[in-house]
């Protein structure tokens, strides 16, 4: 594909500055770019690589492009503006293709004549798929599950029964939506299971990640709502709610009952206690832990960062002796408000 940097500046609102006839065939960084791409500049510290710029065209802020002299693609959020410039080039990898001769699809399926479905999936009783959904090979839905108009399921993928997914989602390879959620009662040593009655309620534009798992709920729902997007890996447990637009990178864990708001980011490895309360508007840095609910949003953190190991260890030392030091301060403390006090 090619495309005049006129046409791609009309595509993502933007200003040129340039040539409007170059043309551009794909994306390339910004130190490896060549006459044919199209790059981005989001951080003021790779202004160093503008020097040497060779690209066709490069997307960024005024002022980060103040002193650029080849072409360039003004706009507020370069970010944005590259992933929708990125996206005109990457391939439909989830074209409707039909129904595979080895699928097995319950008579009862209500199919629309745009869905796919791939080698080897299994798709059972009472099942909606709605038009232009694509069910990638080896999937298994159970028995009453709906998904939306134009979502797509990728290779492998496990939807337990009476789970639901709206429109326009993606669920990538190797995830498991719907399964059990971790409930047992103790009775005098022994764990009886308690049943999972709920189901797992997923909105649109929902992006899940490879092998992530998310667990039905106990009685009532777990619930993923409209635009969420969860990375890798992740495992989402019982009646865990999830607000719109929330993004949650990989590896983290969320304890049932949790309820996230909405517009939160959870970096990776973060994980979190049950039955708390997540307000809108949170971020919560990488490998914290949450072991309280957060009533005020803005950003969060716990953990030790890392550094040399000779210093952790002496660090370590000094956070056992804490308790100890702070008994010592206060006698210190005592004793100096009864001299002055003398």
């Amino acid at each position: 594909m090619k495309i005049t940097l006129s046409e791609l500046a009309k595509k993502l609102n933007a200003q040129l500055t340039g040539d409007p006839d170059c043309l551009v065939t794909g994306p390339a960084t910004l130190e490896n770019a060549g006459p044919e791409h199209f790059t981005f500049i989001t951080n003021s510290q790779y202004r160093k690589f503008l020097h040497n710029c060779q690209a066709g065209v490069v997307i960024g802020t005024q002022s980060d492009l103040n002193d650029y002299s080849g072409n360039s693609l003004i706009v507020s959020v370069p970010y944005v503006s590259y992933a929708i410039a990125a996206s005109l080039f990457s391939p439909d990898l989830f074209q409707a293709q039909g129904v595979h001769a080895s699928a097995v699809v319950d008579s009862s399926v209500k199919l629309s004549d745009s869905v796919s479905i791939g080698a080897n999936s299994v798709i059972e009783a009472d099942v909606i798929l709605s038009g232009g959904v694509v069910i990638g090979a080896g999937c298994y839905i159970a028995q009453n599950c709906e998904i939306g108009e134009g979502s797509h399921i990728s290779a492998n993928v496990s939807l337990y029964h009476e789970c639901t997914i709206g429109r326009d989602s993606i669920v990538h390879s190797g995830a498991v939506i719907g399964a059990d959620g971790f409930g047992f009662a103790n009775d005098d040593g022994s764990w009886i299971k308690v049943p999972q009655l709920g189901r797992v309620c997923i909105g649109d534009n929902v992006e899940i990640g490879a092998n992530t798992t998310i667990d039905r709920g106990a009685i009532e729902n777990t619930v993923i709502e409209d635009g969420v997007k969860i990375d890798n890996l992740v495992q989402i447990a019982h009646n865990v709610n999830i607000g719109a637009n929330t993004a949650i990178a990989g590896c983290v864990g969320i304890a049932g009952s949790t309820r996230i708001g909405k517009n939160c980011a959870i970096a990776g490895g973060v994980g979190l206690l049950g039955h708390l309360e997540i307000v809108d508007g949170v971020t919560v840095t990488a490998m914290s832990m949450v072991t309280k609910s957060i009533t005020k949003s803005g950003v969060y953190s716990s953990g030790t960062p890392l550094e040399d190991n000779k210093q952790w260890h002496k660090n370590f030392v000094r956070f056992k002796q804490l308790d100890e030091m702070t008994r010592r301060v206060r006698q210190l403390e005592k004793e100096l408000k009864s001299i002055k006090e003398d």
